[in-house]
C-alpha cells in the first residue's frame, strides 16, 4: 500500500533507540525526510547514520532535551530553516522512574509531567503553527497503556499520561478543519530498554529473576509475548500518512489484548 507520505518532513523525538528509533526507521522506509531528536548525541549520531544508510532518506539529527527550555521550539525551528516546512510529529519521551505512590515526592510528580505532558505540549505549540499555513499536519502521540489502564509501580506515568490523551482529543476537534489530524497510541510491553528497567525493578521487589519476570509479564497478555518495537511503528506510521485520513481524536493500543476496558 501506497501511504502518500514520500517527500513528507517527520519530527521524531526521543529516536536514538526504542520506540522512538523504531517509528523513525518506519518512516523513512517510506521517502519521509527526518528530524531526530534525543539526549544522548552519540547513539543519535549513530542512529541517523544506521537509518541513511538503509533508506538513503535526508535526517538531520539534533541533540535536545525536550524538558530543557526552549529546546523543543529549537528543534521545531531548526526543522523548518533546514528542510523548509514540517508535516508530522511523533512525540516521544522516556518514562519517569518507576516507583509507588508513598516513595514518590511532589517534585518526582513535577519532573513526570514536565516530561510527559509538557514536552508533548511544547511539540505541539511549536509545530502547529506551521502545519496551519499549509493545511496539513499529522501529530502521532507515544503514549503508554498506563494512560489508559493503571500499570503496577508506574504511579508516575499512570499520573502523567493520561493528560497526553485529553490533550490530543481537544486538539484533534479544535484542529481537525485545518487538515491537521491529532492521534495516540499505547504501546504496552514491548522489548526495549524502559520494559527491561521496570521488569529488573519488578523482579528485585518480588525477589525473582528477571527472566521469570518476563514470563509472568507476558502470561498476562493474550497473545503471550512481548512486542516488538516495529509493531508499535508499523501502526504510528500509518497515522501519519495520507491513508489515516478520516482518523482522528483515538487513542490505539498496541497491546497485544492486554488492555482490559472496552473502549
Amino acid at each position: 500500500m501506497d501511504l502518500g507520505i514520500m517527500d513528507r518532513v517527520a519530527i521524531v523525538a526521543a529516536a536514538s533507540k526504542g520506540l522512538g528509533k523504531a517509528c523513525a526507521l518506519g518512516l523513512a522506509r517510506e521517502g519521509v525526510k527526518l528530524c531526530i531528536c534525543a539526549r544522548g548525541e552519540d547513539a543519535l549520531k549513530a542512529t541517523a547514520e544506521e537509518i541513511r544508510r538503509e533508506t538513503g532518506v535526508e535526517v538531520l539529527a539534533l541533540p535536545a532535551d525536550v524538558t530543557g527550555e526552549g529546546e523543543v521550539e529549537r528543534v521545531v525551528e531548526e526543522t523548518v530553516r533546514h528542510f523548509g516546512h514540517i508535516d508530522i510529529v511523533v512525540t516521544n519521551a522516556g518514562g519517569p522512574p518507576s516507583t509507588t505512590f508513598l516513595k514518590a515526592t511532589p517534585e518526582d510528580f513535577r519532573k513526570a509531567i514536565d516530561l510527559n505532558l509538557m514536552s508533548t505540549v511544547r511539540f505541539c505549540k511549536a509545530a502547529v503553527p506551521h502545519m496551519q499555513r499549509q493545511k496539513w499536519g499529522r501529530i502521532v502521540n507515544i503514549v503508554s497503556l498506563a494512560a489508559k489502564q493503571p500499570l503496577e509501580g508506574l504511579v508516575l506515568s499512570n499520573t502523567s499520561r493520561p493528560g497526553i490523551l485529553g490533550l490530543a482529543k481537544t486538539m484533534s476537534n479544535e484542529l481537525s478543519g485545518e487538515g491537521i489530524l491529532v492521534n495516540s497510541v499505547c504501546p504496552g510491553y514491548t522489548l526495549t530498554d524502559r520494559v527491561a528497567e521496570v521488569t529488573a525493578g519488578r523482579a528485585r521487589a518480588r525477589g525473582i529473576s528477571e527472566e521469570e519476570m518476563l514470563k509472568i509479564s507476558a502470561s498476562r497478555i493474550p497473545v503471550e509475548r512481548m512486542g516488538r518495537p516495529e509493531e508499535l511503528a508499523n501502526v504510528v506510521v500509518f497515522l501519519a500518512s495520507e491513508r489515516a485520513s478520516y482518523v482522528t481524536g483515538v487513542a490505539i493500543q498496541v497491546d497485544g489484548g492486554q488492555y482490559g476496558g472496552l473502549y
